[in-house]
C-alpha cells in the first residue's frame, strides 16, 4: 500500500491496555516517520498508566514516552485510520470497509522487566520499519538511537 502524494497516512495501534505494545509502536512510528504519519493508539480496556518497563525500554532508544497515557478505543479512531494494527485485542476492534487491518502477534510486556521488554520493543521497531516501507514513507533516523 502506497499513500497518494500529498496525503498523510494514518495508523492506529490497538492492544488491550494501551500501556505497552501499542504505545511503543506509536512512538516508533512518530519517531521513524519524522511526523509523516498520523499516529493514534488505544486500548479496549486501557490501563491507568503506561508500563514503566516500556517507558524504560523506549528511553534506551532515545524516545521519551513518559507523557503518554492509555486511551480508550473509539469507533471514530478506527474510522479515521487508514491502517489499524491490533496486538492481542481479539474481536473488540470494530471493522470498517476500506480500512487495512493487521494483527501483530507480540508477547504482552505486562508485568515484565525491561530485560524482557527489549526483544518485544525490537520486534515492534522492525515491524514499524516494514509498515513505513509499505506505506511509501521513508524512515528517518532509522539507524540512530542508543541501543543496548
Amino acid at each position: 500500500m502506497t499513500t497518494a502524494p500529498g496525503t498523510r497516512p494514518s495508523v492506529l495501534y490497538v492492544c488491550v491496555h494501551n500501556a505497552g505494545r501499542s504505545q511503543m509502536a506509536a512512538a516508533y512510528t512518530r519517531h521513524l516517520s519524522g511526523g509523516a504519519v498520523e499516529v493514534r493508539s488505544a486500548g479496549s480496556e486501557p490501563a491507568d498508566r503506561v508500563n514503566p518497563a516500556a517507558v524504560a525500554a523506549m528511553a534506551e532508544e532515545g524516545i521519551d514516552i513518559t507523557a503518554e497515557s492509555p486511551k480508550v478505543l473509539t469507533t471514530g479512531a478506527v474510522q479515521a485510520s487508514d491502517v489499524v494494527i491490533t496486538m492481542g485485542c481479539g474481536d473488540t476492534c470494530p471493522i470498517f470497509p476500506g480500512t487495512r487491518y493487521e494483527d501483530w502477534e507480540l508477547e504482552d510486556p505486562a508485568g515484565k522487566g525491561v530485560e524482557s521488554v527489549r526483544p518485544i520493543r525490537d520486534e515492534i521497531r522492525s515491524r514499524v520499519l516494514a509498515l513505513l516501507h509499505e506505506l511509501g514513507v521513508p524512515a528517518v533516523d532509522a539507524g540512530a538511537g542508543p541501543r543496548r
